[in-house]
């Protein structure tokens, strides 16, 4: 054999080893990226028996449809308010422990031995810091002065039954406070808030929905601050909390458009009391007072304004009467709500308030829980003053 025959069969041994190499290699490489694009499902043993998918897939779909869905619609559960006579008596406690300071006072000056001069000018200091007035103070001292010398001897039970009359006598307990919110002949009553800034309207309107609703109500809100971005939204939780919907306009509507709607939807739904909550305004503002009255002849181009309720804040004391009178002055205040009057010793401000303008103070708020506004009731209030 000669050396180039060997060479050529040398070659074709290598060019073989070669080519049997590579189909080798191709058909190992061609089986492991087939083995990956062609993965067998997880084996029926280890599905579940619904056919869903495995729980590797599951695990791609989360979170799942319907807790998205309850997450971004809550429901709110109603709410059930504490019955009146319940809350009189609770906020009948907290009246005494915050308010007898007052009662006290006038019980140890009144049981003093020597009831001189000097005694009864602290008697009058007590009453007028209460906010009682300079004069219904004076006309109250004046009467008291009979009393003690008729009386001659002045025992604690005495005493305490003289200042009882005296008081009751000072807060008219005669006065009309019924609050005529039940409608007639399946069209509602109509009862507008009324205030300040800053008294806590809107807060007061939804308390006074709880009061409504416990005493088996349906009533109707209407948002007619449209001057605060909040109020709106504020008032409509109010009424989610008892089941009462929330009528409202945007952001600067005319107040007095909603409170027009807000009606018209209360007799369409047969309510039993619409409800309308107005824009806190300062009383030395005419385009504003001017306005409310304005809201008011709007509603009752339906129906009449069976309540016009004006709140005030006891800690504000007398600067509080000169925003009351323009009030009255503008749109006929039936009744007045005294927001605040829990931790101050300024409860004689009902009997300011009520000599003054003839209004009587028909409901009162004790605090800050949603429950904490109920009737007023001179026996009560007094009877918790002198506890």
């Amino acid at each position: 054999m000669s050396a180039v025959t060997f060479l050529w069969i040398l070659l074709a041994v290598v060019v073989l080893a070669v080519l049997i190499g590579g189909i080798y290699f191709l058909r190992s490489r061609s089986q492991r990226a087939g083995g990956q694009a062609v993965l067998p499902p997880t084996p029926p043993a280890v599905q579940p028996p619904s056919g869903e998918p495995a729980a590797a897939t599951t695990e791609l779909e989360t979170p799942q449809p319907a807790e998205s869905v309850e997450a971004a619609t809550p429901v709110v559960a109603l709410e059930t308010p504490e019955p009146t006579a319940g809350r009189m008596q609770r906020l009948r406690s907290r009246l005494a422990s915050s308010q007898s300071s007052l009662g006290r006072g006038l019980l140890t000056l009144l049981s003093r031995e020597n009831l001189d001069d000097e005694a009864w000018e602290e008697i009058e200091e007590t009453l007028i810091r209460a906010d009682v007035g300079v004069a219904a103070t004076t006309e109250i001292v004046e009467r008291l002065r009979t009393q003690t010398k008729v009386l001659g001897t002045r025992g604690e039970s005495e005493l305490r039954e003289l200042l009882t009359q005296e008081l009751l006598t000072a807060l008219q307990p005669d006065l009309d406070r019924t609050l005529h919110s039940e409608g007639r002949e399946g069209r509602p009553a109509v009862l507008m808030v009324v205030g300040v800034n800053g008294v806590g309207k809107t807060t007061t309107c939804g308390k006074l929905a709880r009061v409504l609703v416990s005493q088996g109500r349906s009533v109707l809100l209407g948002a007619a601050d449209t001057f605060r971005a909040a109020a709106g939204e504020q008032l409509a939780t109010w009424g989610e909390r008892v089941g009462a919907a929330t009528i409202r306009g945007g952001e600067g509507a005319d107040p007095a458009s909603v409170a027009f709607d807000t009606v018209k939807e209360g007799i369409e739904r047969g309510v039993d009391t619409v409800l309308i909550d107005t824009a806190g305004r300062l009383h030395t503002k005419t385009g504003l007072m001017d306005e409310l009255g304005k809201v008011k002849r709007v509603v009752e181009k339906q129906l009449p304004v069976n309540e016009t309720l004006l709140v005030l804040d006891a800690t504000t004391g007398q600067n509080g009467m000169t925003q009351a009178k323009v009030f009255t002055e503008v749109v006929d205040v039936s009744g007045i709500v005294l927001t605040k009057l829990d931790g101050s010793a300024r409860g004689g401000i009902i009997i300011s308030v009520q000599r003054e303008l003839g209004v009587p103070v028909k409901l009162i708020g004790l605090g800050e829980g949603a429950d904490d506004l109920a009737p007023f009731d001179p026996i009560q209030f007094v009877d918790a003053l002198l506890s």
